[in-house]
């Protein structure tokens, strides 16, 4: 599965995308916790996810891209063979 980020400025964006796309609950906020739980617990995940244009998020979010890194590396240890990379 592929997520396209083009567009993707800020975190209520990137979360709203992934509750949609990824089928997350619908009590899921903008929080990296509750991705994390989402991710792990609660959704039957592809096996391979693909973040793609996430240069523009990047820009605008620094702070959360860095957390989305980190989240995706701990994701990519804990889960394997499942994994998410950006692209």
């Amino acid at each position: 599965m592929t997520l396209d980020l083009t567009g993707i400025t800020s975190k209520v964006a990137i979360h709203q995308l992934f509750k949609e796309k990824l089928g997350f609950e619908g009590w899921y906020g903008p929080s990296w916790d509750a991705f994390w739980d989402s991710i792990v617990a609660i959704v039957e995940m592809p096996e391979q996810l693909t973040l793609t244009n996430w240069d523009e998020f990047a820009q605008h979010c620094p702070r959360d891209m860095e957390i989305l890194r980190q989240v995706l590396h701990d994701y990519n240890a804990e889960m394997a063979p499942k994994r998410i990379i950006l692209a």
